[in-house]
């Protein structure tokens, strides 16, 4: 099948490889020369505009995205709507928020575009251990476009399918990912719970190694966890700043909207926020009022 794939960051490229070496003819655009340059080593072809990506497509044609959500999705949706013809298929492969995906479908309604959306998970080892893919869109699109999803996908018949109308699949990553948040902040309390009781001496990569097997919390989170404690044990070097993409705010967002209490995943993107404030001021207030009516001394900074 002919693809084009607009955007060649690390997890673009990776796809657009995957999917040439399951004999797919891949064409790619990125605004960055270097990313074309990149992807050209590996065998892709690459176009230098949006007009000539489509141009160089057989009809008909599927574009797929993976560009960073907000305005760079819109501005691409929006550059591609005048080049398409009746037929041609757009999949936005990003962690767009599903509103907006919801927003650009009705965009194409009626005009013979088809537009689906494909949450997908796999991260920078996907191009070896294949994609986990959460499709949104009409039956008989997501049918064609069936030997795209296999060869990106684990196995042709494992980690991936259609969960349901344009948007469903947006939303469903969107939880995926607040259910990550949950998931890595109960091993780093964990893990740090057991690096502070010093007395032991703990290994906490062999402690990690131990839990890999037969162990109910075993998962592929903790086999990376493992192996980033084996490579810097006591995590030299690294910041204790967390940033989010803003799955776990939409998350939470729709927990609220939804009436659905998600206490910990909540309090995971609350921690990942406490992590950027290096210069707490609500910190500092609380120990000025804990000095104010009880006395408390104050430790000077």
């Amino acid at each position: 099948m002919d693809i084009g794939m607009v955007g060649l960051g690390r997890m673009g490229a990776n796809m657009a490889q995957r999917l040439a070496l399951g004999r797919h003819k891949v064409t790619g655009f990125d605004p960055a020369a270097d990313a074309r340059k990149a992807i050209q080593t590996q065998g892709v072809a690459t176009a230098e505009s949006l007009p000539a990506l489509v141009e160089a497509l057989s009809t008909p044609r599927v574009l797929w995205l993976m560009v960073p959500s907000g305005k760079i999705t819109d501005d691409t949706v929006n550059a591609l709507a005048p080049l398409l013809a009746s037929g041609d298929t757009v999949i936005d492969g990003g962690n767009s928020n599903y509103k907006d995906t919801l927003r650009r479908a009705g965009m194409y309604a009626g005009t013979g575009l088809r537009y689906v959306d494909c949450g997908t998970s796999g991260g920078v080892w996907g191009l070896k251990e294949g994609y986990s893919m959460m499709i949104g869109g009409e039956q008989r699109t997501i049918d064609a476009l069936r030997p795209i999803f296999e060869t990106l996908a684990p196995a042709s018949d494992r980690g991936w399918g259609r969960v349901g109308p344009v948007g469903s699949g947006h939303f469903t990553k969107m939880v995926h990912n607040g259910i990550e948040y949950g998931l890595m902040q109960a091993y780093a309390e964990g893990f740090s719970i057991l690096r502070h009781k010093q007395e032991f001496g703990l290994d906490l990569r062999q402690i990690g190694e131990i839990w890999r097997y037969g162990s109910v919390v075993r998962s592929w989170l903790l086999d990376l966890t493992t192996d980033a404690l084996g490579k810097n044990p006591n995590l030299d070097g690294i910041a204790p700043y967390v940033a989010d993409s803003g799955e776990g705010r939409w998350t939470v967002d729709a927990a609220i909207d939804l009436n659905v209490p998600a206490p910990v995943i909540t309090a995971s993107l609350i921690a990942r926020l406490r992590s950027r404030d290096a210069d707490s001021f609500a910190d500092k207030l609380l120990a000025a009022m804990r000095n104010e009516f009880g006395g408390h001394p104050l430790k000077k900074a």
